[in-house]
């Protein structure tokens, strides 16, 4: 990787007659320890050893750019500092040869990484750099908790499957992935049909498109594999480059299909300790579809080289986890790259961040600064900025893990093929929606993996797994399908609009009684989780009607619902005439309506078959009676709507208003 590197050989002299005059620096009055305490962003728990970062001030960041000599800084005490430590190297964090402008005004250009000796006391060298006057924040490089998920692989003879009726596309696997779509028939105790993200009805009106980009911040991705090479994004400059040169100038030699910010080179998956953890992730979020073989993914296309493109921003090898320094360049790295969704199933240590202040700290952590410009960073012309989405963790506590319980990033929970949280999910404080994670459960002394989710590993083969890492995706592929489907539309989004259609185009979740827990055969109760699954569980098609600006009227499958228009229609508290609407004989079929008559605002409406359609009510805005002729009376007006017949939805009798789902109560 060429990048700037100032290697600290002596305590000083060296190269003074060729390096530029030093800076003179205000002694500091306060002890080394009292400077140290006030500028420590973080502490040094779970930290790298041999590595620290630091932010300088403007005018030493400006001298460290423009340095003459390479062996040193050229600041005084910053350079005796550097020295007393025995630091080995000095360089940035963050790449300023792309998009220097946008990095400037966030200041990304004062952070720099000091190497220095791994036996070296790590506290003494952190108070040491915190004593020189021009360090103003010293941060400990906290290493992430790489993701532990068991892979099960599907048996290869599976492969061969012949395509279900029922399913839009032909991957022989698409079958058992019940988390696209649940009709209660998994192996799995109690599973409900509609326990999952309702992608099917999704596909009807997009499946991606190629100029969206996620980047999966995880293990590396294994490019080569047949169900995820097509859709990655391709450095075409690296790839038709020489090897061992960094071709487009990026900073970053040979990043083909992304970058390894562990070992500093080409993304690896076969290592001893990969587990195939970011190909699965991968494949949830962009596995070709409609190929003939293997599992689909969320927004992977519809088997013409339309799904969305992915590239790895590779953060743990061979069961290493990169630190803060390495993991917010990748950070940085993927939006300079283009992506436009960030997907992250990592976090840190649970417990070792308690609030959102003590993330943030006043805006002064390495990685809140890469997520901030992630952020900002607008990579797609229907999207003013970059969304970043985070599992939610496995701990199975009251509150997400970090980054992702920190209140502008989305959070994901997990729920199991039965639409009840999984016993392993984080929820309440910090979790923001669910998706399904899957769970094993054993029967007889065994354990059965047909209720975890199933998606890509290494070697061109497949598996199933569980955890809040395999919810995470869902939620980023919905998101890159809720980009492309505005690009189709031609509708430009904000950030703060996306994320807000992400989390309220959901089902509500309610639960009663208990399950048992598939580790322990602990009894969960399951009211603890009332309202604390987020907002609920996602729905791909809501996303994209929210998206379109439509509304969704859920309706019960196979018993006659009554229907108040008027919850559906400004503030909820109109007061209008419904007129006779013409809905369309495919419609009627699509649903197996049998019966559909309108009394003044209500709809009363009797739906045979599960599916999504839309159509226009028309009704009277003012009064009673159209206007025209001699007839003075209300204008006509009409809305579309999107009816969503599923299994699981209710009607209060009381309000005529639906509850959602209900049904896993």
């Amino acid at each position: 990787m060429n990048r700037t590197r100032l290697f600290i050989l002596a305590l000083m002299g060296v190269c003074l007659a060729s390096c530029a005059t030093d800076t003179v620096d205000e002694p500091q009055s306060a002890s080394p320890e009292v400077v140290a305490s006030k500028k420590f962003v973080n502490t040094p728990n779970s930290a790298n050893a041999g590595e620290l970062i630091i932010y300088v001030d403007e005018d030493t960041a400006l001298q460290l750019e423009n340095a003459a000599c390479a062996t040193r800084s050229g600041v005084t005490a910053l350079d005796a500092a550097l020295a007393e430590i025995g630091a080995t190297e000095l360089k940035p964090v963050f790449n300023m040869k792309v998009n220097a402008d946008l990095k400037r005004e966030l200041d990304m250009h004062r952070w720099y990484t000091v190497a220095f000796d791994e036996e070296a006391d790590l506290q003494s060298a952190a108070t040491t750099l915190a004593a020189a006057n021009v360090v103003e924040r010293v941060q400990f490089s906290t290493k992430i908790v790489a993701p532990k998920a068991e892979a099960v692989e599907i048996n290869p003879d599976e492969l061969a499957t012949t395509r279900a009726d029922d399913v839009p596309f032909d991957d022989t696997l698409l079958p058992r992935q019940w988390h696209y779509h649940n009709d209660g028939t998994v192996d799995y105790p109690l599973a409900k049909a509609g326990a999952d993200i309702n992608l099917f009805a999704a596909w009807e009106l997009t499946t991606g498109r190629p100029d969206v980009i996620v980047a999966i911040v995880d293990e590396g991705v294994c490019y080569t594999h047949k169900d995820l090479q097509a859709n990655m994004h391709v450095n075409e400059a690296e790839k038709n480059g020489v090897e061992g040169v960094d071709d487009d100038g990026n900073g970053y030699t040979d990043d083909v299909y992304g970058y390894n910010f562990v070992d500093s080179g080409r993304v690896t998956w076969t290592r001893n300790g990969d587990s195939g953890h970011g190909t699965h992730v991968a494949g949830t979020v962009a596995a070709v579809n409609n190929n003939g073989f293997g599992v689909a993914g969320v927004a992977g296309g519809s088997g013409n080289g339309d799904g969305v493109r992915i590239f790895s921003c590779q953060i743990i090898s061979g069961g290493n986890a990169a630190g803060v320094s390495a993991t917010a360049a990748a950070v940085e790295y993927a939006a300079d790259r283009g992506a436009c969704v960030l997907q992250n199933s990592w976090g840190f240590e649970a417990g070792g961040i308690a609030n959102d202040k003590m993330f943030e700290t006043g805006s002064t952590g390495v990685e809140w600064t890469a997520f901030q410009y992630f952020m900002k960073k607008k990579n797609h012309p229907n999207l003013d900025g970059g969304i970043i989405i985070f599992a939610a963790g496995n701990d199975g506590k009251a509150v997400a893990g970090y980054p992702a319980a920190y209140n502008k990033l989305i959070a994901v929970s997990a729920i199991a093929p039965d639409g009840c949280p999984t016993y392993y999910t984080c929820y309440d404080r910090g979790c923001n929606v669910s998706a399904p994670g899957g769970e094993y459960f054993r029967r007889n002394g065994t354990s059965v993996e047909s209720g975890c989710v199933a998606s890509t590993i290494p070697g061109d083969k497949y598996a199933f797994m569980q955890g809040t890492s395999m919810a995470c995706p869902h939620v980023s592929g919905i998101a890159a399908l809720a980009i492309s489907y505005a690009a189709d539309n031609g509708i430009v989004l904000t950030l703060p609009e996306l994320k807000d259609i992400i989390v309220s185009s959901v089902s509500g979740l309610k639960f009663a009684g208990s399950k048992s827990n598939y580790e322990t055969n602990v009894t969960i109760n399951l009211s603890t989780y009332n309202n604390k699954m987020g907002t609920g569980l996602i729905d791909a098609y809501r996303v994209l009607m929210a998206v379109r600006g439509t509304t969704c009227i859920p309706l019960p499958l196979g018993e006659q619902a009554i229907l108040d228009i008027n919850y559906y229609i400004g503030d909820g508290n109109l007061q209008i005439k419904m007129l006779e609407s013409e809905i369309s004989d495919e419609v009627k079929e699509k649903l197996g309506i049998t019966d559909c008559r309108f009394m003044g605002s209500k709809l009363l409406i009797t739906c045979t078959k599960p599916g999504t359609a839309l159509v226009k009510l028309k009704y009277v805005a003012g009064g009673n009676t159209v206007g025209g002729g001699q007839i003075t009376g209300g204008m006509e007006a009409e809305q579309e709507f999107a009816f969503v017949v599923r299994p699981g939805i209710k009607v209060d009798e009381s309000t005529c208003a639906p509850i959602v789902p209900g049904g896993w109560l």
